[in-house]
C-alpha cells in the first residue's frame, strides 16, 4: 500500500473517531454541569445551616472548624474528575487531528521532490541545441555582403511540423538570442529546414521550406521567388 492510499484510508477513519470523542465530551459536560449544579444547591444549603447554628450558639463562630460535608467535598472532587478526563479526550482528539496534517504535509514534502525530481530528469534529457555555421555553396560562412554569419538553431519536431502548417504564425518555444539576425519572406529567425537562394545578390539570401512552399530540399540551384522573377526578366530581354 503506497503512502497515498494508507493515508486516505486512516483518513477515512477519523471524522468516525473523532464524532465518538465530541459525544463522549458532550456527555461528560451534562454530567459535570448536573453535579456542579447539585453541588452549588448543597453548599448554599450547608452555610444557612451553619449561619442559623452560629446564631443558635449550637456551634461556635470559629472558621477551623466549619467545613462543609463529605458529600459537598466528594461532589467537588467528582466534578475535578470529569473536567480532567474531558481535558484528556479534547487532547487526544487534537492529535489525532494533528497527526494526520503532519502525515500531509509528509507526503506533501515528498511528492514536491518527486516531482522536482521528474523536471531534473526531463530537461537532462532535452536535445541541447545544435548550431549549424555552414554557409551557402561559393560563399564563406563569415563573409558575404557585412560578412553576416549564418547560424540555426535546431527546432523540435513538434516545432517543425508547426511550420510547415503555417511556418509565418509560428510560434517559436526554443530559446531565441534577440541579437540573432532574422531571415525568410517571414522575417524571423532560423528554425527547422531552410533553404539558400544561389543569387549571390539575393537581399534575403535564408528561406524557411514551409514559407516557399517547400517539402523536400531542392535538387540543383534554387532561387527565391523574388531572384527567380528577376531572372526570368533579364532571360526575356
Amino acid at each position: 500500500m503506497s503512502f497515498l492510499e494508507e493515508f486516505n484510508a486512516n483518513l477515512e477513519s477519523l471524522p468516525n473517531i473523532l464524532a465518538r470523542h465530541y459525544a463522549v465530551l458532550r456527555n461528560l459536560d451534562k454530567s459535570l454541569q448536573d453535579i456542579q449544579r447539585q453541588n452549588e444547591q448543597r453548599c448554599e444549603q450547608e452555610i444557612e445551616d451553619i449561619k442559623r447554628e452560629i446564631k443558635s450558639g449550637n456551634i461556635t463562630p470559629d472558621t477551623s472548624l466549619i467545613r462543609f460535608s463529605d458529600e459537598a467535598l466528594d461532589e467537588q472532587k467528582h466534578s475535578i474528575g470529569i473536567a480532567d478526563e474531558k481535558v484528556m479526550l479534547a487532547v487526544r482528539a487534537y492529535d489525532l487531528v494533528d497527526t494526520h496534517i503532519q502525515q500531509l504535509d509528509q507526503y506533501l514534502k515528498t511528492f514536491e521532490e518527486e516531482l522536482r525530481e521528474r523536471d531534473t530528469v526531463a530537461a537532462s534529457a532535452l536535445p541541447a541545441p545544435s548550431v549549424d555555421t555552414g554557409a551557402k555553396p561559393g560563399r564563406s560562412s563569415e563573409g558575404g555582403r557585412g560578412g553576416r554569419k549564418k547560424t540555426r538553431l535546431a527546432t523540435a519536431t513538434a516545432a517543425t511540423a508547426t511550420a510547415a502548417v503555417n511556418p509565418t504564425a509560428m510560434d517559436l518555444d526554443i530559446p531565441v538570442d534577440p541579437n540573432e539576425p532574422t531571415y525568410c519572406l517571414c522575417n524571423q529567425v532560423s528554425y527547422g529546414e531552410m533553404v539558400a537562394c544561389e543569387n549571390p545578390n539575393c537581399k534575403v539570401e535564408w528561406f524557411h521550406f514551409g514559407c516557399v512552399g517547400l517539402k523536400d530540399k531542392p535538387k540543383g540551384k534554387w532561387y527565391c521567388p523574388d531572384c527567380a522573377a528577376l531572372k526570368n526578366r533579364r532571360k526575356g530581354r
